[in-house]
């Protein structure tokens, strides 16, 4: 089974549905990962203002953090990163995991 996972920058939330302007692009992305862990991948999504130590537990993540913060989200599948500094559209996710 196939393991996805998102370091995020801080946010409040990570659907992109709370604070005063709403971003289309987070809350795509968030139905895009629903859709994702209904096709069998495990999903796991890390904010970095709430769960920073899962930040610190991965050293390719710190190092991508060393280079700077714009390298948010960084985007692994089984453990490898696939993508940093962008969300990943839905095509791109299937790309990335080998899904049909």
């Amino acid at each position: 089974m196939k393991k996805l996972e998102i370091f995020d920058p801080a946010m409040c939330c990570s659907t992109g549905v709370c604070g005063p302007e709403v971003d289309p692009m987070l809350v795509q992305f968030a139905a895009d990962l629903k859709w994702v862990a209904e096709q069998g991948v495990t999903v796991q999504r890390y904010n970095l203002g709430q769960e920073p130590q899962a930040f610190a537990a991965n050293a390719d993540v710190v190092k991508q953090l060393e280079m700077g913060m714009e390298r948010l989200p960084v985007v692994l599948v089984d453990g490898e990163i696939v993508a940093a500094g962008i969300y990943l559209t839905r095509d791109q996710l299937v790309h990335k995991l080998g899904l049909a």
